[in-house]
Formats: structure tokens, sequence, C-alpha cells
């Protein structure tokens, strides 16, 4: 497993970015598929965005399609979140995850960032 850290949340008016940033450790970081999940209050977590091992797949979910950006740095074993045009309804806690396997649960998780948008 590797161990996962977020930061880059924080305040922003609607219309506004922010760059959320998510660091791992270990030697491993570029045999896991990456991707961002996010929780809202009295909400469930959803699946926002993937990122495959190579970076050069992405996927993401309609809500934030066009909007959002997933990117990783497999020399500084790092992912990112590009998080443009944000809107009141993306105020949540983002979720980094890692997926070892092409399918399945995701194996690691992150501590969480908190994200709000005000309008």
């Amino acid at each position: 497993q590797v161990q996962l850290v977020e930061s880059g949340g924080g305040l922003v008016q609607a219309g506004g970015s922010l760059r959320l940033s998510c660091a791992a450790s270990g030697r491993t970081f570029s045999s896991y598929a990456m991707a961002w999940f996010r929780q809202a209050p009295g909400k469930e977590r959803e699946f926002v965005a993937r990122v495959e091992k190579s970076g050069d797949i992405t996927y993401y979910a309609d809500s934030v399609k066009g909007r959002f950006t997933i990117s990783r740095d497999n020399a500084k074993n790092t992912v990112y979140l590009q998080m443009n045009s944000l809107k009141p309804g993306d105020t949540a806690v983002y979720y980094c995850a890692a997926r070892l396997g092409l399918l399945g649960p995701y194996d690691s998780w992150g501590q969480g960032t908190q994200v709000t948008v005000s309008s």
C-alpha cells in the first residue's frame, strides 16, 4: 500500500479555481491508478476523477467534466486535481485514493481536504 496526503483545499468564491495535490509515499506509485472522490455533508462519497498508471487515460464524473482536470507526476509521486469554474455544489471533503488492480476497491485513501465554495 501507499500512504496518501492531500493538500490544497480551502475557501473560494464561485467561479474560482483551486488545485489539489496528493503526495504518495513509496516507490511503486507508478503502479497505481489514482483517483479523487468527494463527500459532501449528508451525502455519500462519490467518484470525481481517475487517472491510469501512465497518466494518459483519464475518467471524469459528468458533474465535473470540462471543469476539473486530473493529472499525475510519477517522478514526484503526486497526483493533482485542477478545479476551475467552481460551484457551491462542489463543496465537499476531497479524498485521494490509489488502486493497484484494474478493477475493484481502492487500496489506500488519504485523510481528505476540505473544499468550500461560497456563492
